[in-house]
């Protein structure tokens, strides 16, 4: 049996080998940050304390969650440190796996060409803080590389916070400076001759600026107040 034409004599395989076949033509990537005090959301930590960032985070988390889950796409969640089996990405929605490579820009390199490996055709990768995002933009992402090459949604912070593909361009991992305001602008240079789709942007959560305003958050940093 040819899946996304890929050759799989699915009849001998086992429930949990059989999960991990492509189901799809589209994939997701999710990176995501083994949520542990003192280790996430740092420059947030900064103004509201480690407590409460990682409050936030796992927050973050539950909505990447929850927007994830029911998206027409094989889901794949990518561990920093290491994979938990029991934990708040069910497995039997999501594919875990590893993130592999030496800076933010290999890792990316490593879970596009891995998917790409399995007979994706089209593969979208974002972060799992970011709260200002919803199924149906995923969705409208995936969409967009019906007639498009690349997709890349702009971050307020000079970032990015998704960047999808139909085939693997390795320039766009390599000279970088992650997590600098020059990412986007650096990435879209070597998008010149493309077709490509900009998305709206938006705002990922990385300061306490990014969060004050917003009423979910406010119970998050009460404390600041007393």
């Amino acid at each position: 049996m040819a899946i996304l034409g890929v050759k799989n004599n699915v009849e001998n395989l086992g429930p949990e080998q059989e999960f991990h076949l492509p189901v799809s033509k589209k994939a997701l990537i999710v990176f995501t940050r083994n949520p542990e005090l003192g280790k996430c959301k740092t420059r947030l930590a900064a103004t509201i304390g480690d407590k409460s960032a990682l409050d936030v985070y796992r927050f973050l988390l539950d909505h990447t969650v929850k927007i994830t889950s029911p998206l027409s796409a094989d889901v794949y969640v990518y561990y920093s440190e290491k994979i938990r089996e029991i934990d708040i990405w069910d497995t039997s929605i999501f594919r875990k796996k590893q993130q592999q490579g030496l800076d933010l820009g290999a890792k990316m390199q490593h879970a596009f060409t891995e998917v790409f490996g399995m007979g994706y055709q089209k593969a979208i990768i974002i972060g799992s803080d970011m709260y200002d995002i919803n199924t149906q933009d995923l969705e409208d992402a995936f969409l967009t590389l019906e007639h498009n090459n690349f997709v890349v949604g702009p971050a307020q912070d000079g970032g990015y916070y998704l960047l999808g593909m139909k085939q693997l361009k390795t320039s766009l991992f390599k000279n970088k400076k992650w997590g600098t305001t020059t990412v986007l602008s650096d990435t879209l240079q070597n998008l010149t001759l493309e077709k490509v789709s900009i998305l709206p942007e938006k705002n990922d959560v990385d300061y306490f600026d990014d969060i004050r305003d917003i009423a979910v958050f406010e119970k998050f940093f009460s404390h600041l107040k007393d």
